[in-house]
């Protein structure tokens, strides 16, 4: 049976203004550090440029590996430092995430797990493309069964399909290997859908920004930068970027149009340590 959505009172002819923030990989001491980066101070750097660009958003999407020692007092963490932007989070796991301890520590007064969202136009679905104790990803057919059933529920709303896992290659060998290993099927499967306009996740540590051709026009494929270390595009073995932490603004349009861009913390604040061999 499909569980009721969070809505949001926008007007019909409005776009829906999105803020998605991922892979933030929190810890319990806030002094910790993954690869030489500090990730409480990196997120926080991110949030302060979110708020400082004052982007009129109606919510923000945190799309998985909130935390890297899966402890609780890391999502503690992540739910304290949203308070400034004054925003709805929506979240979903990422592989770094123990779903149990996340869905009872994510915890907010407008923090949700809830898997769809109604917002004027559009519908937002939240998957999870997670495997426990692997790093790569899966979409299972519950997870399918969920985004057809949430169609036909809502014909004529266009549809953002939101998850951790990279359903497409994105040209790095060693992490390409922790990929969603059913992507090209997943992709194929939605891509029958005239409502589903987009696709969106985390876990790649970089920007990306594609469409892919249906029988019904385009479907746009985007994954964006972390909140802490970045991964090196086109990188046959683990390489770290210099790039600073980043996030990404959608503005979905009433028409079923994606407007978006990936921005980063000015300046040169985050240096991570470009010797590392793996994490």
């Amino acid at each position: 049976m499909l569980k009721e959505a969070i809505s949001y009172s926008i007007g019909d002819g409005e776009s829906v203004r999105l803020v998605q923030v991922t892979d933030p990989h929190l810890f319990a001491d806030r002094e910790a550090q993954l690869l030489g980066v500090n990730t409480a101070n990196s997120l926080d750097a991110v949030l302060n440029t979110i708020k400082a660009v004052d982007y009129p958003a109606h919510l923000m999407l945190a799309t998985g590996d909130i935390s890297q020692d899966y402890s609780h007092e890391s999502y503690h963490n992540f739910v304290r430092a949203i308070v400034p932007l004054n925003l709805p989070c929506h979240y979903l796991p990422g592989n770094h995430d123990d779903p149990r301890v996340m869905h009872l520590h994510m915890q907010g007064p407008r923090v949700y797990g809830e898997q769809r969202i109604l917002a004027g136009n559009w519908q937002i679905i939240m998957l999870d493309s997670t495997v426990r104790g692997k790093p790569g990803g899966h979409m299972a057919e519950t997870q399918l069964a969920l985004i057809e059933s949430a169609v036909a529920a809502q014909p004529d709303k266009h549809t953002l399909l939101v998850m951790h896992h990279n359903p497409i290659l994105v040209g790095c060998q060693w992490l390409d290997q922790h990929c969603m290993d059913n992507g090209s099927d997943f992709i194929a499967r939605v891509a029958k859908l005239p409502q589903v306009k987009g696709l969106l996740w985390g876990h790649v540590h970089q920007s990306l920004d594609q469409t892919h051709p249906t029988e019904h026009g385009t479907m746009r494929l985007m994954a964006t930068p972390s909140t802490c270390i970045q991964f090196k595009p086109k990188s046959p073995y683990f390489a770290l970027d210099a790039q600073q932490p980043g996030y990404r603004l959608l503005e979905l349009k009433s028409d079923g149009g994606i407007l978006t861009n990936v921005y980063r913390v000015p300046g040169n604040k985050f240096s991570p340590d470009h010797e590392s061999s793996g994490y």
